[in-house]
C-alpha cells in the first residue's frame, strides 16, 4: 500500500516518524517549518501507535501517512525504496535497528529531534554496545537539555547537539492562535466562577480529585478532559458529583450554564479547554507517568498533578519555580488548591512565572531547522 501511494510522486520527500500522538505533538512545528521552508518537498509522516495513526490519520500537514512496519530488513529495505527520503527525521523516541542501518547504508542522513536520555537507560549499560551502534547511525542527535548531550559523549557519541524541546514551540503557537469557538463551554463558565480544569485525568487520579470536587462544588466550575473515553471510565468520574455532571456529547446551553463538571466524552479539544481555566490538574502521575503539562502552563495556570513526574523535564523545571505542586494524597491536593484559590495574588505570580519558562523556552524548532 505505501508502495502504491508513493509510486507516481517523484517530487524529494522527507520522512518524520513519531512513536505515538505525544511524539507527533513534539515534531508538528518541525513539519510545519519544513513545509514552509521547502515547499516543494513531500512529507511522509509514520508512526508506530494507533493513538497517533487513529487521531492523525488525516492530518493535512503531511502528504502521506502510514503505519511503519515491524523493524526487519526486508521491511526496511521496502519501505526506503518505496520512500526514497533524503531526509529521516526521528521524534524523541524509535531507535530502530534495521531502519537506521539500511537510512545509513544508503547515505540518507537521519536525525533524532527533542531526545532525553537517563543513565539508567539500556544504552548506557556495561553490556549496552549493541544499543550504543543503534544511535550510531544517526548522523546527528538534538537533545532537550545539556544533561542528555553530556551523557551522550561520555559514550563516545559525539554528533550532538542541544536544541531543547520542540512541543514549548507548539504550545506556546497554540496559546497566541485565535480561539477556537467554543459556545457550549462558554456558556458553561459564563457566571465567572473560578474554573478549573482536569487533564488526561486515570481512574487512579479520582481518589485525590474526588474530595477536591465535593468540596468545592458550589464555588467553582470544573473541565474535565479523560485520558480514555470509556463508559465505564465516565460513569466512575459521574459518581464522583452525582447529579451535577454533564456529558459534552448531551450538553447543550442551557443545561451546561447548570451543571457544575463538564465531561468531555470526545477526543481534541483539551489543548484548547485551558485558556478557559484558573487553575489545572494534570493526570497520569498516579500511575505510570504525567501527561502533557505544557499546554496548561502556555496559558498560566498553575498546576497540580500527582508524584510521579521525575521523568519529565518540563514538570521538575514546573515544581523548581514553584508554577507546579505534586501531590501525593487528596488532604496535600485540597490544602494546594485552597491556597490559590484564597490568594488571587499568589494565583498571579505563578501565572506569570509559567508564562515566562515557556516562552523562554521556545525555539527549538528554529534551531533544529538552522541545521537541518
Amino acid at each position: 500500500r505505501i508502495g502504491a501511494a508513493l509510486a507516481a510522486e517523484g517530487a524529494p520527500r522527507v520522512w518524520f516518524h513519531c512513536a505515538s500522538l505525544g511524539e507527533f505533538e513534539q515534531g508538528r512545528p518541525l513539519m510545519e517549518a519544513h513545509r514552509r521552508a521547502h515547499p516543494g518537498t513531500k512529507i511522509v509522516l509514520t508512526f508506530f501507535s494507533p493513538s497517533g495513526y487513529a487521531v492523525r490519520k488525516d492530518w493535512p500537514g503531511a502528504d502521506y501517512i502510514f503505519y511503519l512496519p515491524l523493524d526487519t530488513r526486508a521491511h526496511a529495505r521496502a519501505f526506503l525504496d518505496a520512500v526514497r527520503p533524503e531526509l529521516a527525521v526521528f521524534v524523541k523516541y524509535e531507535f530502530w535497528y534495521h531502519f537506521l542501518t539500511e537510512t545509513r547504508r544508503r547515505g540518507v542522513p537521519a536525525v533524532v529531534v527533542s531526545a532525553v536520555f537517563r543513565p539508567e537507560q539500556v544504552f548506557f549499560k556495561p553490556w549496552g554496545g549493541f544499543f550504543r551502534g543503534i544511535l550510531g547511525q544517526l548522523s546527528h542527535i538534538f537533545t532537550q537539555n545539556q544533561a542528555s548531550a553530556d551523557l551522550l559523549r561520555q559514550h563516545g557519541l559525539t554528533r550532538v547537539s542541544v536544541a531543547g524541546d520542540t512541543r514549548f514551540d507548539t504550545v506556546a503557537a497554540t496559546a497566541l492562535a485565535p480561539p477556537r469557538p467554543l459556545p457550549l463551554v462558554e456558556a458553561f463558565v459564563a457566571d465567572g466562577a473560578p474554573v478549573l480544569v482536569v487533564g488526561s485525568a486515570w481512574p487512579e487520579d479520582l481518589p485525590a480529585l474526588g474530595p477536591l470536587l465535593r468540596r468545592y462544588a458550589g464555588q467553582i466550575r470544573v473541565l474535565l478532559a479523560p485520558h480514555e473515553i470509556t463508559e465505564s471510565h465516565l460513569a466512575q468520574i459521574e459518581t464522583v458529583l452525582p447529579g451535577q455532571v454533564l456529558r459534552y456529547s448531551q450538553a447543550t446551553a442551557a443545561t451546561a450554564a447548570g451543571a457544575r463538571l463538564l465531561l468531555f466524552d470526545n477526543v481534541g479539544l483539551l489543548s484548547q479547554l485551558y485558556r478557559f481555566g484558573q487553575f489545572a490538574y494534570v493526570g497520569g502521575a498516579f500511575g505510570k507517568g504525567l501527561h502533557n503539562t505544557l499546554e496548561a502552563a502556555a496559558f498560566g495556570l498553575p498546576l497540580f498533578f500527582g508524584p510521579t513526574y521525575s521523568k519529565f523535564q518540563e514538570a521538575v523545571d514546573l515544581v523548581a519555580l514553584g508554577c507546579a505542586t505534586p501531590v501525593t494524597t487528596a488532604a496535600e491536593l485540597e490544602a494546594a488548591f485552597a491556597r490559590l484559590l484564597a490568594d488571587d495574588a499568589l494565583r498571579l505570580k505563578k501565572q506569570d512565572q509559567a508564562l515566562d519558562y515557556v516562552h523562554q523556552q521556545a525555539g527549538a524548532t528554529a534551531r533544529i531547522m538552522a541545521q537541518l
